[in-house]
């Protein structure tokens, strides 16, 4: 399982690179996955373990523990790799 999820979480990170050089910056990326957080926390969604890995934020609220098994990298440590990303 935890070789799944890191595959899973890998997955998104190089989806994250390829978004930034089809874009030509990831400063545009970043912005719109804070936006998606921030959105999440304001207007959570009705999801449910099933359907969580469906969505681009983890829509679920995990503790330190969840976090873990969680197939969703954190945001900002998805926004802190686009930050040190060179294009």
């Amino acid at each position: 399982m935890l070789i799944q999820l890191a595959i899973s979480r890998s997955r998104e990170y190089a989806a994250d690179k390829r978004g930034a050089l089809i874009a030509g910056t990831p400063a545009g990326l970043s912005r719109a996955l804070l936006k998606l957080e921030k959105g999440n926390k304001v207007y959570p969604m009705n999801a449910n373990q099933a359907t969580a890995h469906l969505f681009i934020v983890n829509p679920l609220r995990a503790d330190a523990i969840g976090a873990l098994f969680s197939t969703h990298p954190p945001i900002r440590e998805r926004v802190k790799r686009l930050e040190n990303m060179t294009i």
